[in-house]
């Protein structure tokens, strides 16, 4: 599985949704697929005949006759084009989209969940016949690691990639603008404006958001911050060096807790619940995703009540898998630069 910087507590073990009986009917998608209607736009038109090309973070070049119409993404990355003025090209996604409530997951943002058709809705899901249905022209995901496509199952790469090019954009190791520039730029080759007013708009939003949390980083005068996650046996304290938001927030001048026990990938450090309390922490990000346990669920767990930052009530949501568009990112800076201004050192 690909290390996002942070734990999946929770989530179920990869597993393909490619049985043997939806093997032939994959091969019926497949010949459906070939026999027409591979350069038919989604809704707001057809091939549009300009050659189009895109250079991933992979160093890998995509081109085609036409510009992508039909394009499936994880669900954080169509949000994003989304945000960018793609929402009529977006025709299926993959990842945590609706809830077991039926509504949309926050990671859906501001895309409509109904008018796309949901391939996967977990960790390790991902319908190959419902993708090869919706005659995909493009699939977008995220990068943590090297080569390792976010969400698409390594048991099933090989089949998900033949039917359609890919892009995927680094979304670890490098500071929060930088995927949103490159999410931006595939979003405007694509046909995206990125000079219209709500993208504008977004994008000073997101500026002036980091300038109010450099201000309140400032002001704190070294409050200790700590990212992590929590599942039933574990606690996870998240390195800042890696993860593209606190990144970020640290060129911004948060001091975040470093962890020094790191996983092999360097993106966290496991702690058992007993030896919770190895970090000191003013203020602690906790991971905020349907996979991770919540307040409400870690009150039970006397290690987690008994930590300075959780009897001071200054625990604050941490959107681990950030939306990468100015629109998504500016709410995370200014979430964030409330809480440091609201929280005190604690000794």
């Amino acid at each position: 599985m690909p290390n996002p910087g942070f734990p999946t507590p929770g989530r179920p073990t990869r597993r393909t949704l490619l049985t043997a009986a939806g093997a032939v009917g994959l091969g019926a998608a497949l010949a459906a697929c070939g026999s027409g209607g591979g350069t038919k736009g989604a809704a707001g038109g057809g091939a549009d005949g300009k050659v189009w090309s895109f250079t991933d973070d992979r160093g890998r070049t995509v081109t085609a006759k036409n510009t992508p119409r039909r394009i499936v993404a994880f669900t954080g990355t169509a949000a994003a084009l989304h945000d960018f003025g793609l929402g009529d090209r977006l025709v299926g996604v993959f990842g945590e989209t609706r809830r077991a409530d039926g509504k949309a997951d926050p990671a859906a943002g501001d895309l409509d969940i109904d008018k796309v058709t949901i391939v996967g809705n977990a960790w390790g899901e991902f319908g190959i016949e419902k993708y090869a249905a919706l005659r995909p022209e493009l699939l977008v995901t995220h990068m943590y690691d090297p080569d390792a496509l976010w969400y698409v199952p390594d048991e099933s790469k090989d089949k998900i990639l033949g039917l359609a090019p890919s892009i995927a954009v680094t979304t670890a190791r490098v500071p929060l603008p930088e995927p949103i520039k490159r999410y931006a730029a595939l979003a405007e080759s694509l046909g995206a404006d990125l000079n219209a007013k709500p993208v504008t708009e977004a994008k000073a939003r997101f500026e002036a958001a980091a300038e109010t949390l450099r201000r309140a980083a400032k002001a704190a005068g070294g409050l200790r911050v700590m990212a992590a996650s929590g599942s039933a046996d574990l606690f996870y304290v998240t390195n800042p060096a890696v993860s593209t938001d606190l990144m970020y927030f640290r060129e911004l001048g948060v001091d975040f807790v470093v962890p020094d026990a790191l996983d092999p990938q360097g993106y966290f450090e496991s702690l058992s619940w007993e030896n919770a309390g190895k970090y000191k922490a003013d203020l602690i990000l906790l991971d905020n995703r349907s996979t991770a346990l919540q307040p409400a669920d870690l009150a039970a767990k006397p290690a987690w009540s008994a930590l300075p930052a959780v009897k001071a009530g200054q625990v604050a949501p941490w959107d681990a898998v950030p939306r990468f568009s100015w629109l998504g990112a500016a709410p995370l800076l200014e979430a964030l630069a409330k809480a440091v201004e609201g929280a005190k050192k604690l000794g």
